[in-house]
């Protein structure tokens, strides 16, 4: 019955509002008709001044939402994003056949969040990796759902599956649930249940796998030299296990997979991935959204050729077309020329309209005031703390240098990113007598010197790290801190992967986020507040084992 009420739908609907359908733009503003940002959105590519003309120029099928560009605040207005949300599908209400508006944003929790404080901030994927519980996937899912569909976002750009292999990814990393294909699969699946049983769309992303990367596609081309045997058993497994959980939507990667299309187009533009491997082979049904079409990996093409080859290869909805009117009329021209045939436009409409269906979009029950009481709910923070304290994962404590003895005199040290204001309030607060110096990402010679002078009167150094590897400064700031009589204990509050460019030192513990949730779970384990049970979610070669971890000795 859905399916013969989608086809009667789609007859009445004309070709540029069936095309419009297939777009998910990006558009500055606080409010549908912000004069604010006008000059922003006309030089941008938008080709419209606000939401609202972008409805009416294009019949766009969907938003996305962004904190730098005035959608979302930091912190978090949720009065105003709800009066957007809500504002964007009563203009959707209004035209000629009204169709509910996908509303999209990437919440993975960890580092990639656009909704922060007051709602929930959830640890990231490879801290829930740490944990190795699929419950708590599930419960922070279903919570990020509640809050999310509270402020009218009724689609998320998560869980991430790829699998992080490479321990030099520049785009993944800690945005991975780990390295382990069935650990992937079983959190990331844990998730899409999460976000569906709440009513929230689940996008599973980046297909065919974006974990053994060297390039970050946002600026380069990244290649997968993966063979086939590889791809099924480690970066296709985690996709084919949320294919057969019924998953919304798959994100495509911007990618070249030489093993499945020897081309040298991305997935994003290949046929052979998108619709002889998953729609055919994989058997996947739903909706295929590419990643932002902007980006850099996605630029082997003309750009009006971009949009009709990612049509053309599979794609469902285009995200983020830089230049929104030539890319809307890109489409609109294929299909007039007999390039893309009407009926395969149809087919994409007809996959979006039963998600928006399936997901009780056609309902139009917008969010009110009182829904926003879930933001950042006593019983939501608690699972975040919970997982939080649960990831902390100790690699090192040469002597017993942790936990922290009552009363001891610590010295915290680091970049501001990497928590160590933070560490600083919440170790005081836990009784201990706390000096800090608050670093740049890469420490001068001057920081160093100082911290240096500085370790001298302290029982113990705390050096938070940022991402090392790409900072050498922070390893030249451990290396002289570790040459020094103190015991040194280091943080690492991004990558676990830091340890493999530090000297060691007498302690070593991974946060997988800089995240105030972390940093507080950080303090508890770092006084025995709390028993490290982080587990590895990855390999750190030749130093740690996927699996590593150190618990405190029963007292």
């Amino acid at each position: 019955m859905r399916r013969g009420w989608i086809q009667r739908f789609i007859a009445h609907m004309t070709l540029e509002e069936k095309v419009g359908q297939m777009f998910m733009i990006d558009v500055y503003g606080r409010t549908p008709t912000d004069p604010a940002y006008e000059d922003e959105n006309l030089a941008s590519g938008r080709g419209v001044r606000n939401f609202a003309e972008a409805i009416e120029r294009y019949h766009v099928g969907g938003f996305i939402y962004f904190n730098w560009n005035g959608n979302i605040g930091v912190p978090l207005d949720p009065q105003q994003v709800q009066d957007l949300s809500n504002g964007l599908q009563e203009l959707a209400r209004k035209q000629r056949i009204p169709i509910p508006l996908l509303i999209a944003t990437d919440q993975e929790g960890g580092i990639v969040a656009r909704v922060r404080q007051p709602a929930t901030e959830f640890p990231g994927n490879m801290a829930l990796g740490a944990t190795r519980s699929p419950q708590l996937a599930h419960q922070a899912a279903r919570m990020t759902a509640r809050e999310l569909r509270a402020l009218g976002i009724n689609m998320n750009l998560a869980p991430v599956l790829d699998v992080n292999v490479n321990p030099s990814n520049p785009v993944i990393g800690v945005r991975s649930f780990g390295e382990d294909p069935e650990l992937v699969a079983d959190l990331g699946v844990a998730q899409v249940l999460g976000y569906q049983d709440e009513g929230v769309i689940a996008t599973v992303k980046h297909f065919p796998g974006h974990g053994d990367t060297n390039v970050d596609s946002h600026y380069g081309l990244p290649i997968i030299h993966h063979d086939r045997a590889t791809l099924d058993r480690v970066d296709l497994a985690p996709f084919k296990a949320a294919i057969a959980a019924g998953v919304d939507a798959v994100m495509t990667a911007h990618i070249v997979v030489p093993a499945l299309d020897d081309s040298g187009l991305p997935a994003t533009l290949s046929r052979p991935i998108l619709t002889d491997l998953l729609r055919e082979e994989l058997g996947f049904d739903g909706v295929i959204i590419t990643d932002a079409l902007g980006m850099q990996g996605a630029q082997v093409l003309p750009p009006e050729r971009i949009p009709v080859e990612a049509i053309k290869a599979g794609a469902d909805i285009l995200l983020m077309p830089p230049d929104v009117a030539l890319a809307y009329e890109a489409v609109l021209d294929a299909v007039r020329r007999g390039e893309i045939s009407e009926r395969r436009i149809d087919q994409s409409v007809a996959r979006i309209l039963e998600l928006k269906m399936r997901r009780g979009l056609f309902e139009w029950e917008l969010p009110g005031r009182d829904d926003l009481a879930v933001l950042g709910h006593a019983d939501h923070r608690a699972v975040s703390q919970r997982i939080a304290d649960g990831s902390i994962t100790l690699l090192r404590n040469t002597g017993n240098v942790l936990p922290l003895l009552a009363g001891s005199r610590v010295f915290v040290v680091g970049p501001q990113t990497a928590g160590s204001m933070i560490l600083e309030r919440e170790l005081q607060a836990r009784g201990l007598r706390v000096t800090a110096l608050v670093t740049g990402l890469n420490p001068t010679v001057a920081e160093r010197d100082e911290a240096v002078r500085r370790a001298g009167d302290a029982d113990v150094v705390v050096v938070t790290t940022y991402n090392a590897a790409s900072y050498p400064g922070q390893r030249q700031l451990v290396e002289r801190l570790a040459g020094t009589n103190q015991p040194v204990v280091v943080a690492a509050t991004r990558n676990p992967y830091d340890a493999a460019v530090l000297p060691p030192t007498a302690g070593y513990v991974v946060t997988y986020g800089y995240q105030p949730v972390s940093l507080v779970a950080l303090a508890r384990v770092l006084v025995g507040e709390v028993n490290p049970s982080g587990l590895l979610p990855v390999t750190i070669p030749g130093l740690f084992p996927y699996g590593a971890g150190l618990r405190y000795p029963a007292p």
